[in-house]
Protein backbone atom coordinates (compact mmCIF):
# COMPACT_ATOMS: atom_id res chain seq x y z
CA UNK A 1 0.00 0.00 0.00
CA UNK A 2 2.16 3.18 -1.41
CA UNK A 3 0.54 6.34 0.21
CA UNK A 4 3.24 8.33 -0.87
CA UNK A 5 0.35 10.63 -2.62
CA UNK A 6 -0.52 12.28 0.80
CA UNK A 7 0.68 15.41 0.46
CA UNK A 8 -1.22 18.05 2.64
CA UNK A 9 -2.91 15.07 4.04
CA UNK A 10 -3.29 14.10 7.73
CA UNK A 11 -1.10 10.81 7.55
CA UNK A 12 -2.70 9.56 11.16
CA UNK A 13 -6.27 10.69 9.93
CA UNK A 14 -5.61 8.95 7.13
CA UNK A 15 -4.51 6.00 8.51
CA UNK A 16 -7.27 6.04 10.96
CA UNK A 17 -9.90 5.77 8.25
CA UNK A 18 -8.71 3.17 6.59
CA UNK A 19 -8.39 1.36 9.74
CA UNK A 20 -11.78 1.59 10.50
CA UNK A 21 -12.63 0.92 6.42
CA UNK A 22 -10.89 -2.60 6.75
CA UNK A 23 -11.98 -3.92 9.69
CA UNK A 24 -15.45 -3.00 8.75
CA UNK A 25 -14.89 -5.52 5.28
CA UNK A 26 -13.45 -8.24 7.61
CA UNK A 27 -17.22 -8.15 9.89
CA UNK A 28 -18.60 -7.87 5.80
CA UNK A 29 -17.09 -10.55 4.47
CA UNK A 30 -17.35 -12.84 7.69
CA UNK A 31 -21.09 -12.17 6.58
CA UNK A 32 -20.36 -13.20 3.09
CA UNK A 33 -18.77 -16.58 4.42
CA UNK A 34 -21.82 -16.93 6.57
CA UNK A 35 -24.05 -16.42 3.20
CA UNK A 36 -21.99 -18.52 1.01
CA UNK A 37 -22.36 -21.24 3.82
CA UNK A 38 -25.94 -20.62 3.42
CA UNK A 39 -25.96 -21.15 -0.24
CA UNK A 40 -23.81 -23.98 -1.05
CA UNK A 41 -23.88 -26.54 3.02
CA UNK A 42 -25.90 -25.32 5.65
CA UNK A 43 -28.67 -27.81 6.73
CA UNK A 44 -32.18 -26.94 6.00
CA UNK A 45 -33.38 -26.64 10.06
CA UNK A 46 -30.26 -23.65 10.18
CA UNK A 47 -31.99 -21.50 8.25
CA UNK A 48 -33.61 -19.19 10.84
CA UNK A 49 -30.16 -19.23 13.08
CA UNK A 50 -28.43 -18.12 10.35
CA UNK A 51 -30.63 -15.15 9.39
CA UNK A 52 -30.18 -13.80 12.79
CA UNK A 53 -25.72 -14.48 12.73
CA UNK A 54 -25.62 -12.25 9.50
CA UNK A 55 -28.22 -9.83 9.85
CA UNK A 56 -26.65 -8.86 13.18
CA UNK A 57 -22.83 -8.85 11.46
CA UNK A 58 -24.50 -6.75 8.63
CA UNK A 59 -25.85 -3.87 11.56
CA UNK A 60 -22.36 -3.88 12.89
CA UNK A 61 -20.22 -3.45 9.62
CA UNK A 62 -23.21 -0.52 8.98
CA UNK A 63 -22.04 0.64 12.46
CA UNK A 64 -18.43 0.74 11.43
CA UNK A 65 -19.37 2.71 8.31
CA UNK A 66 -21.32 5.03 9.98
CA UNK A 67 -19.73 5.98 13.16
CA UNK A 68 -19.56 9.71 14.09
CA UNK A 69 -15.51 9.37 14.32
CA UNK A 70 -15.54 8.03 11.14
CA UNK A 71 -17.90 9.87 9.40
CA UNK A 72 -15.94 13.36 10.99
CA UNK A 73 -12.49 12.56 9.86
CA UNK A 74 -13.86 11.26 7.00
CA UNK A 75 -15.24 14.75 6.02
CA UNK A 76 -12.21 17.00 6.92
CA UNK A 77 -10.15 15.19 4.92
CA UNK A 78 -12.10 15.67 2.07
CA UNK A 79 -12.39 18.85 2.33
CA UNK A 80 -8.84 19.33 2.48
CA UNK A 81 -8.16 17.47 -1.12
CA UNK A 82 -7.01 19.62 -3.72
CA UNK A 83 -8.38 18.49 -6.18
CA UNK A 84 -11.29 15.69 -5.47
CA UNK A 85 -11.50 14.67 -8.69
CA UNK A 86 -7.69 13.38 -9.00
CA UNK A 87 -7.34 9.70 -9.80
CA UNK A 88 -4.23 9.02 -7.51
CA UNK A 89 -4.90 5.96 -4.58
CA UNK A 90 -5.02 8.47 -1.56
CA UNK A 91 -7.93 10.60 -3.21
CA UNK A 92 -9.82 7.91 -4.60
CA UNK A 93 -9.92 6.18 -0.95
CA UNK A 94 -10.77 9.60 0.35
CA UNK A 95 -13.44 9.85 -2.45
CA UNK A 96 -14.61 6.73 -2.35
CA UNK A 97 -15.30 6.43 1.23
CA UNK A 98 -16.87 9.98 1.64
CA UNK A 99 -19.10 8.82 -1.04
CA UNK A 100 -20.19 5.62 1.07
CA UNK A 101 -20.58 7.25 4.54
CA UNK A 102 -22.90 10.00 2.92
CA UNK A 103 -25.00 7.24 1.01
CA UNK A 104 -24.46 4.59 4.04
CA UNK A 105 -26.10 7.56 6.97
CA UNK A 106 -29.11 7.72 5.42
CA UNK A 107 -30.25 4.43 6.69
CA UNK A 108 -30.44 3.38 10.30
CA UNK A 109 -28.92 0.39 11.69
CA UNK A 110 -32.51 -0.92 12.52
CA UNK A 111 -33.35 -1.31 8.70
CA UNK A 112 -30.08 -2.43 7.73
CA UNK A 113 -30.58 -5.39 10.23
CA UNK A 114 -33.95 -5.62 9.27
CA UNK A 115 -33.48 -5.99 5.66
CA UNK A 116 -30.22 -7.91 5.71
CA UNK A 117 -32.22 -10.65 7.64
CA UNK A 118 -35.21 -10.31 5.34
CA UNK A 119 -33.03 -10.90 2.37
CA UNK A 120 -31.34 -14.02 3.59
CA UNK A 121 -35.21 -15.41 4.45
CA UNK A 122 -35.86 -14.57 1.53
CA UNK A 123 -33.11 -16.68 -0.35
CA UNK A 124 -34.22 -19.27 1.62
CA UNK A 125 -38.10 -19.08 0.72
CA UNK A 126 -37.07 -18.50 -2.86
CA UNK A 127 -35.09 -21.74 -3.14
CA UNK A 128 -37.90 -23.46 -1.71
CA UNK A 129 -40.21 -21.99 -4.11
CA UNK A 130 -38.45 -22.91 -7.28
CA UNK A 131 -37.79 -26.44 -6.26
CA UNK A 132 -41.35 -27.23 -5.24
CA UNK A 133 -42.69 -24.37 -8.25
CA UNK A 134 -45.09 -22.80 -6.33
CA UNK A 135 -44.85 -18.75 -6.35
CA UNK A 136 -47.21 -18.97 -3.55
CA UNK A 137 -44.34 -19.82 -1.34
CA UNK A 138 -42.30 -17.08 -2.08
CA UNK A 139 -44.72 -14.44 -2.17
CA UNK A 140 -44.51 -12.91 1.28
CA UNK A 141 -40.98 -13.31 1.90
CA UNK A 142 -40.62 -11.06 -1.48
CA UNK A 143 -43.25 -8.58 -0.41
CA UNK A 144 -40.84 -8.11 2.63
CA UNK A 145 -37.81 -7.35 0.40
CA UNK A 146 -39.65 -4.91 -1.81
CA UNK A 147 -41.22 -3.13 1.28
CA UNK A 148 -37.84 -2.52 2.89
CA UNK A 149 -35.63 -1.95 -0.25
CA UNK A 150 -38.09 0.89 -1.06
CA UNK A 151 -38.07 2.04 2.29
CA UNK A 152 -34.15 2.17 1.65
CA UNK A 153 -34.46 3.66 -1.56
CA UNK A 154 -36.87 6.68 -0.47
CA UNK A 155 -34.14 7.43 2.32
CA UNK A 156 -31.43 7.66 -0.24
CA UNK A 157 -33.33 9.65 -2.61
CA UNK A 158 -34.64 12.22 -0.86
CA UNK A 159 -30.80 12.45 0.37
CA UNK A 160 -29.34 12.45 -2.93
CA UNK A 161 -32.51 14.08 -4.94
CA UNK A 162 -33.01 10.54 -6.67
CA UNK A 163 -36.22 8.47 -7.30
CA UNK A 164 -36.40 5.29 -5.34
CA UNK A 165 -35.58 3.18 -7.94
CA UNK A 166 -32.51 5.63 -8.89
CA UNK A 167 -31.11 5.44 -5.59
CA UNK A 168 -31.53 1.59 -5.12
CA UNK A 169 -29.55 1.08 -9.23
CA UNK A 170 -26.66 4.00 -7.53
CA UNK A 171 -25.20 1.11 -5.20
CA UNK A 172 -24.39 -1.14 -8.19
CA UNK A 173 -23.98 0.89 -10.90
CA UNK A 174 -22.74 4.75 -8.95
CA UNK A 175 -24.50 7.61 -10.74
CA UNK A 176 -26.28 5.61 -13.42
CA UNK A 177 -29.79 7.84 -14.62
CA UNK A 178 -32.42 6.07 -15.63
CA UNK A 179 -33.19 8.03 -18.50
CA UNK A 180 -29.95 7.22 -19.87
CA UNK A 181 -30.05 3.73 -19.30
CA UNK A 182 -33.27 3.81 -21.24
CA UNK A 183 -31.96 5.85 -24.08
CA UNK A 184 -29.01 3.13 -24.06
CA UNK A 185 -31.38 -0.31 -23.99
CA UNK A 186 -33.59 1.54 -26.53
CA UNK A 187 -30.80 1.94 -28.96
CA UNK A 188 -30.22 -1.73 -28.37
CA UNK A 189 -33.75 -3.09 -28.64
CA UNK A 190 -34.44 -2.43 -32.27
CA UNK A 191 -31.44 -4.23 -34.04
CA UNK A 192 -30.97 -6.76 -31.61
CA UNK A 193 -35.12 -7.97 -32.44
CA UNK A 194 -34.57 -7.28 -36.04
CA UNK A 195 -31.23 -9.70 -35.78
CA UNK A 196 -33.41 -12.13 -33.88
CA UNK A 197 -35.58 -12.20 -36.48
CA UNK A 198 -33.45 -12.75 -39.52
CA UNK A 199 -32.25 -15.81 -37.97
CA UNK A 200 -35.24 -17.18 -37.18
CA UNK A 201 -35.98 -17.61 -41.09
CA UNK A 202 -32.26 -18.24 -41.97
CA UNK A 203 -31.69 -21.02 -44.25
CA UNK A 204 -29.21 -22.61 -41.54
CA UNK A 205 -30.16 -23.80 -38.36
CA UNK A 206 -27.89 -25.76 -35.88
CA UNK A 207 -28.85 -28.89 -34.55
CA UNK A 208 -28.81 -27.93 -30.31
CA UNK A 209 -30.01 -32.01 -29.54
CA UNK A 210 -26.50 -32.67 -29.41
CA UNK A 211 -25.89 -30.47 -26.46
CA UNK A 212 -28.64 -32.26 -24.89
CA UNK A 213 -27.13 -35.82 -24.61
CA UNK A 214 -26.73 -37.11 -21.51
CA UNK A 215 -23.26 -35.63 -20.00
CA UNK A 216 -21.77 -36.68 -17.02
CA UNK A 217 -21.61 -34.04 -13.91
CA UNK A 218 -18.35 -35.71 -12.49
CA UNK A 219 -16.60 -35.09 -16.52
CA UNK A 220 -18.43 -31.52 -16.30
CA UNK A 221 -17.17 -30.50 -12.47
CA UNK A 222 -13.53 -31.70 -14.03
CA UNK A 223 -13.42 -30.34 -17.69
CA UNK A 224 -15.06 -26.38 -16.21
CA UNK A 225 -12.00 -26.47 -13.30
CA UNK A 226 -9.60 -27.33 -16.05
CA UNK A 227 -10.89 -24.55 -18.13
CA UNK A 228 -11.34 -22.12 -16.08
CA UNK A 229 -7.93 -22.42 -14.45
CA UNK A 230 -6.32 -22.39 -18.07
CA UNK A 231 -8.15 -19.01 -19.18
CA UNK A 232 -6.40 -17.93 -15.34
CA UNK A 233 -8.43 -18.37 -12.42
CA UNK A 234 -6.46 -18.80 -9.67
CA UNK A 235 -7.38 -22.25 -7.82
CA UNK A 236 -4.65 -20.99 -5.27
CA UNK A 237 -7.09 -18.36 -4.37
CA UNK A 238 -10.66 -19.62 -4.99
CA UNK A 239 -12.49 -22.66 -5.56
CA UNK A 240 -15.46 -23.34 -7.50
CA UNK A 241 -18.56 -25.04 -5.52
CA UNK A 242 -21.88 -26.11 -6.71
CA UNK A 243 -25.22 -24.00 -5.70
CA UNK A 244 -29.03 -23.62 -7.25
CA UNK A 245 -27.95 -19.97 -9.02
CA UNK A 246 -24.51 -19.20 -9.77
CA UNK A 247 -22.46 -16.30 -8.29
CA UNK A 248 -19.21 -15.23 -7.28
CA UNK A 249 -18.62 -13.52 -3.74
CA UNK A 250 -14.98 -13.02 -2.17
CA UNK A 251 -14.08 -13.99 1.41
CA UNK A 252 -11.05 -11.93 1.42
CA UNK A 253 -8.34 -10.58 -0.45
CA UNK A 254 -7.12 -14.21 -1.47
CA UNK A 255 -10.16 -15.55 -1.37
CA UNK A 256 -12.24 -15.72 -4.08
CA UNK A 257 -15.34 -18.42 -4.28
CA UNK A 258 -17.36 -19.08 -7.79
CA UNK A 259 -20.31 -21.33 -7.49
CA UNK A 260 -22.30 -22.97 -10.77
CA UNK A 261 -24.81 -25.48 -11.32
CA UNK A 262 -24.76 -28.59 -13.58
CA UNK A 263 -27.52 -29.89 -15.84
CA UNK A 264 -27.11 -33.46 -17.49
CA UNK A 265 -29.05 -33.26 -20.32
CA UNK A 266 -27.87 -29.20 -21.06
CA UNK A 267 -24.12 -28.78 -21.67
CA UNK A 268 -23.96 -25.07 -21.51
CA UNK A 269 -25.16 -24.75 -18.27
CA UNK A 270 -22.52 -25.67 -16.29
CA UNK A 271 -20.03 -24.79 -19.08
CA UNK A 272 -21.04 -21.44 -19.76
CA UNK A 273 -21.84 -20.26 -15.99
CA UNK A 274 -18.30 -21.50 -15.30
CA UNK A 275 -16.63 -19.39 -17.57
CA UNK A 276 -18.59 -16.63 -16.64
CA UNK A 277 -18.20 -16.77 -12.81
CA UNK A 278 -14.61 -17.36 -13.62
CA UNK A 279 -14.55 -13.90 -15.53
CA UNK A 280 -16.11 -12.28 -11.87
CA UNK A 281 -12.86 -14.35 -9.88
CA UNK A 282 -10.41 -12.98 -12.47
CA UNK A 283 -11.19 -9.45 -11.78
CA UNK A 284 -11.45 -10.05 -8.05
CA UNK A 285 -8.02 -11.90 -7.93
CA UNK A 286 -6.58 -8.66 -10.02
CA UNK A 287 -7.57 -6.26 -7.40
CA UNK A 288 -4.62 -5.08 -5.26
CA UNK A 289 -4.40 -6.67 -2.03
CA UNK A 290 -2.70 -4.36 -0.41
CA UNK A 291 -5.56 -1.71 -0.78
CA UNK A 292 -8.65 -4.66 0.05
CA UNK A 293 -10.94 -3.14 2.02
CA UNK A 294 -10.46 0.08 0.38
CA UNK A 295 -11.58 1.93 -2.66
CA UNK A 296 -8.36 1.30 -4.80
CA UNK A 297 -8.71 -2.48 -4.02
CA UNK A 298 -12.35 -2.97 -4.92
CA UNK A 299 -14.61 -2.84 -8.25
CA UNK A 300 -15.82 -0.12 -9.65
CA UNK A 301 -18.83 -1.53 -10.37
CA UNK A 302 -20.99 -4.26 -11.35
CA UNK A 303 -21.48 -3.46 -14.72
CA UNK A 304 -18.16 -3.36 -15.12
CA UNK A 305 -17.80 -6.95 -13.32
CA UNK A 306 -20.67 -7.99 -15.79
CA UNK A 307 -18.57 -6.81 -18.55
CA UNK A 308 -15.71 -9.04 -17.45
CA UNK A 309 -17.51 -12.32 -16.98
CA UNK A 310 -19.48 -11.83 -19.84
CA UNK A 311 -16.37 -11.24 -22.51
CA UNK A 312 -14.40 -14.64 -21.02
CA UNK A 313 -18.10 -16.55 -21.45
CA UNK A 314 -18.79 -15.19 -24.86
CA UNK A 315 -16.28 -12.88 -26.52
CA UNK A 316 -13.75 -16.30 -25.67
CA UNK A 317 -15.68 -18.55 -24.36
CA UNK A 318 -18.14 -18.85 -27.58
CA UNK A 319 -15.48 -18.25 -30.16
CA UNK A 320 -14.29 -20.53 -33.02
CA UNK A 321 -10.69 -20.05 -31.83
CA UNK A 322 -11.17 -21.03 -28.19
CA UNK A 323 -12.76 -24.39 -29.43
CA UNK A 324 -10.36 -25.05 -31.83
CA UNK A 325 -7.71 -24.83 -28.90
CA UNK A 326 -10.41 -26.99 -26.44
CA UNK A 327 -12.54 -29.37 -28.53
CA UNK A 328 -10.23 -32.00 -28.87
CA UNK A 329 -10.22 -32.06 -25.02
CA UNK A 330 -13.95 -32.20 -24.84
CA UNK A 331 -14.52 -34.74 -27.02
CA UNK A 332 -12.31 -37.27 -24.89
CA UNK A 333 -13.84 -36.02 -21.92
CA UNK A 334 -17.53 -36.59 -23.44
CA UNK A 335 -16.27 -39.04 -25.74
CA UNK A 336 -19.99 -41.43 -25.77
CA UNK A 337 -21.23 -37.58 -26.82
CA UNK A 338 -19.24 -35.62 -28.98
CA UNK A 339 -16.78 -38.13 -30.64
CA UNK A 340 -19.10 -37.99 -33.91
CA UNK A 341 -19.75 -34.65 -33.70
CA UNK A 342 -17.36 -32.17 -35.84
CA UNK A 343 -16.36 -29.18 -34.06
CA UNK A 344 -18.04 -27.12 -36.74
CA UNK A 345 -21.33 -28.27 -35.62
CA UNK A 346 -20.54 -28.27 -32.00
CA UNK A 347 -19.59 -24.62 -32.72
CA UNK A 348 -23.02 -24.05 -34.40
CA UNK A 349 -24.75 -25.81 -31.59
CA UNK A 350 -23.22 -23.42 -28.45
CA UNK A 351 -23.90 -20.37 -30.90
CA UNK A 352 -27.81 -21.09 -31.43
CA UNK A 353 -29.99 -18.02 -30.95
CA UNK A 354 -34.14 -18.44 -29.89
CA UNK A 355 -36.14 -17.36 -27.51
CA UNK A 356 -35.87 -18.72 -24.28
CA UNK A 357 -37.44 -18.54 -21.03
CA UNK A 358 -33.80 -18.71 -18.70
CA UNK A 359 -31.86 -15.91 -18.72
CA UNK A 360 -28.48 -17.28 -17.61
CA UNK A 361 -28.68 -19.93 -20.65
CA UNK A 362 -30.28 -17.00 -22.84
CA UNK A 363 -27.89 -16.65 -26.16
CA UNK A 364 -26.00 -13.46 -26.86
CA UNK A 365 -28.73 -12.13 -29.44
CA UNK A 366 -31.61 -12.31 -26.74
CA UNK A 367 -30.10 -11.83 -23.62
CA UNK A 368 -30.46 -8.42 -22.86
CA UNK A 369 -34.07 -8.89 -23.74
CA UNK A 370 -34.17 -10.66 -20.79
CA UNK A 371 -32.62 -8.14 -18.79
CA UNK A 372 -35.00 -5.24 -20.32
CA UNK A 373 -38.24 -7.30 -19.05
CA UNK A 374 -36.43 -7.51 -15.22
CA UNK A 375 -35.96 -3.70 -15.86
CA UNK A 376 -39.00 -2.94 -16.18
CA UNK A 377 -40.85 -4.94 -14.01
CA UNK A 378 -38.53 -4.22 -10.91
CA UNK A 379 -38.87 -0.50 -11.66
CA UNK A 380 -42.99 -0.94 -11.12
CA UNK A 381 -42.23 -2.98 -8.12
CA UNK A 382 -40.50 -0.27 -6.80
CA UNK A 383 -42.50 2.63 -7.61
CA UNK A 384 -46.28 0.76 -6.58
CA UNK A 385 -47.28 0.57 -10.62
CA UNK A 386 -47.04 -3.08 -10.26
CA UNK A 387 -47.89 -5.88 -6.80
CA UNK A 388 -46.00 -8.32 -5.88
CA UNK A 389 -49.02 -10.45 -6.53
CA UNK A 390 -49.41 -9.33 -9.94
CA UNK A 391 -45.85 -9.96 -10.59
CA UNK A 392 -45.81 -13.73 -11.86
CA UNK A 393 -48.90 -12.44 -13.82
CA UNK A 394 -47.06 -9.52 -15.35
CA UNK A 395 -43.58 -11.61 -15.94
CA UNK A 396 -45.47 -14.26 -18.40
CA UNK A 397 -46.90 -11.58 -20.35
CA UNK A 398 -43.44 -9.95 -20.94
CA UNK A 399 -41.57 -13.07 -21.97
CA UNK A 400 -44.75 -13.84 -24.43
CA UNK A 401 -45.06 -10.15 -25.59
CA UNK A 402 -40.72 -9.52 -25.77
CA UNK A 403 -39.55 -13.25 -26.89
CA UNK A 404 -43.18 -14.94 -28.12
CA UNK A 405 -42.22 -17.52 -24.89
CA UNK A 406 -44.64 -18.39 -22.52
CA UNK A 407 -43.14 -19.66 -18.86
CA UNK A 408 -44.80 -23.19 -18.03
CA UNK A 409 -44.24 -22.80 -14.61
CA UNK A 410 -42.93 -20.59 -11.94
CA UNK A 411 -39.79 -22.20 -12.28
CA UNK A 412 -38.99 -21.51 -15.90
CA UNK A 413 -40.84 -18.29 -15.11
CA UNK A 414 -40.68 -15.65 -12.46
CA UNK A 415 -38.65 -17.72 -9.87
CA UNK A 416 -35.79 -18.62 -12.09
CA UNK A 417 -33.30 -15.66 -10.46
CA UNK A 418 -32.20 -15.08 -7.01
CA UNK A 419 -31.73 -11.56 -7.31
CA UNK A 420 -35.12 -9.94 -5.64
CA UNK A 421 -35.35 -12.52 -3.00
CA UNK A 422 -31.49 -11.39 -1.61
CA UNK A 423 -32.60 -7.34 -2.28
CA UNK A 424 -30.29 -7.15 -5.88
CA UNK A 425 -33.06 -4.62 -7.04
CA UNK A 426 -31.25 -2.70 -9.72
CA UNK A 427 -28.76 -5.06 -10.41
CA UNK A 428 -30.26 -6.14 -13.57
CA UNK A 429 -29.12 -3.64 -15.63
CA UNK A 430 -25.70 -3.93 -15.21
CA UNK A 431 -25.77 -6.91 -17.24
CA UNK A 432 -26.67 -4.99 -20.08
CA UNK A 433 -23.77 -2.20 -20.00
CA UNK A 434 -21.35 -4.99 -19.07
CA UNK A 435 -22.41 -6.77 -22.62
CA UNK A 436 -21.92 -3.07 -24.15
CA UNK A 437 -18.51 -2.85 -22.14
CA UNK A 438 -17.30 -6.09 -23.03
CA UNK A 439 -17.68 -5.74 -26.60
CA UNK A 440 -15.77 -2.45 -26.36
CA UNK A 441 -13.06 -3.53 -24.58
CA UNK A 442 -12.64 -6.53 -26.62
CA UNK A 443 -12.22 -4.47 -29.49
CA UNK A 444 -9.94 -2.38 -27.82
CA UNK A 445 -7.62 -5.20 -26.35
CA UNK A 446 -7.47 -6.50 -29.74
CA UNK A 447 -6.46 -3.63 -31.54
CA UNK A 448 -3.56 -3.25 -28.64
CA UNK A 449 -2.33 -7.03 -28.58
CA UNK A 450 -3.15 -7.86 -32.43
CA UNK A 451 -5.17 -11.15 -33.68
CA UNK A 452 -6.38 -13.16 -30.87
CA UNK A 453 -8.03 -15.65 -32.38
CA UNK A 454 -4.90 -17.01 -32.89
CA UNK A 455 -3.32 -16.86 -29.69
CA UNK A 456 -6.72 -18.72 -28.19
CA UNK A 457 -6.27 -21.37 -30.78
CA UNK A 458 -2.67 -21.91 -29.16
CA UNK A 459 -4.25 -21.59 -25.49
CA UNK A 460 -2.94 -18.23 -24.82
CA UNK A 461 -5.20 -16.28 -22.67
CA UNK A 462 -2.49 -14.52 -20.95
CA UNK A 463 -1.70 -11.49 -23.42
CA UNK A 464 -5.47 -10.80 -22.98
CA UNK A 465 -5.77 -11.43 -18.93
CA UNK A 466 -2.93 -8.96 -18.72
CA UNK A 467 -4.24 -6.36 -20.57
CA UNK A 468 -7.49 -6.42 -18.43
CA UNK A 469 -5.63 -6.29 -15.77
CA UNK A 470 -3.82 -3.20 -17.02
CA UNK A 471 -6.46 -0.81 -18.29
CA UNK A 472 -9.32 -2.50 -15.79
CA UNK A 473 -8.20 -4.78 -12.33
CA UNK A 474 -5.62 -2.63 -11.31
CA UNK A 475 -7.50 0.69 -10.95
CA UNK A 476 -9.66 -0.63 -8.52
CA UNK A 477 -12.08 2.69 -7.76
CA UNK A 478 -9.58 5.03 -8.73
CA UNK A 479 -11.99 6.10 -12.27
CA UNK A 480 -15.34 5.57 -12.29
CA UNK A 481 -16.66 2.99 -14.64
CA UNK A 482 -17.27 4.92 -17.59
CA UNK A 483 -13.99 6.63 -17.40
CA UNK A 484 -12.38 3.00 -17.23
CA UNK A 485 -14.03 2.16 -20.24
CA UNK A 486 -12.94 5.81 -22.59
CA UNK A 487 -9.47 5.70 -20.90
CA UNK A 488 -8.92 1.76 -22.59
CA UNK A 489 -11.27 2.03 -25.68
CA UNK A 490 -10.77 6.08 -26.49
CA UNK A 491 -14.44 6.08 -27.11
CA UNK A 492 -17.56 6.72 -24.62
CA UNK A 493 -19.35 3.11 -23.93
CA UNK A 494 -21.79 2.78 -26.79
CA UNK A 495 -24.02 0.01 -28.28
CA UNK A 496 -22.00 0.07 -31.77
CA UNK A 497 -19.56 -2.53 -30.72
CA UNK A 498 -21.56 -5.12 -29.23
CA UNK A 499 -24.09 -5.21 -32.60
CA UNK A 500 -21.26 -5.23 -34.75
CA UNK A 501 -19.92 -8.05 -32.85
CA UNK A 502 -22.82 -9.59 -33.13
CA UNK A 503 -23.76 -9.50 -36.57
CA UNK A 504 -20.00 -10.12 -37.58
CA UNK A 505 -19.98 -13.78 -35.59
CA UNK A 506 -23.83 -14.76 -36.33
CA UNK A 507 -24.12 -13.73 -40.05
CA UNK A 508 -21.83 -15.68 -41.69
CA UNK A 509 -23.04 -19.06 -39.04
CA UNK A 510 -26.86 -18.37 -40.01
CA UNK A 511 -26.07 -17.28 -43.82
CA UNK A 512 -28.40 -14.21 -43.42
Amino acid sequence: MNTDQLKNIDQQKFDRVCTIAREAMMIQTSADTLEWDERTRMPAAAGDYRASQVSLLRAETHKRRTDVEFGGLVEELYETLDDKDAHDDVTATIRGLHRDFMRDRCLPTELVRATSEATVRGQQAWDAARKADDFSLFRDSLQRVVDLKRESGNLIGAATQRSCYEALLDEYEPDAKVDQLQATFDSLRGPLVELIAAIADAPRQPDVSLLERSYDIDAQRAFGTRVSSAIGFDYQRGRLDETSHPFCTTLGPRDIRILTRYESNWLPSGLFGTLHEAGHGMYEQGLRDDWFGLPPGSYVSLGMHESQSRLWENQVGRSKAFWSWLYADAQKTFASNLSDVPLDDFYFAINTIRPSLIRVEADEATYNLHILIRFDLERQLIEGGLSVDELPEAWNARYQNDLGVTPPSDANGVLQDVHWSAGLIGYFPTYTLGNLASAQLYDAAEASLGDLSKMFERGEFAPLAGWLNEHVYRHGRCFSGLELVENATGKPLSAEPLIAYLRGKLAPLYGI
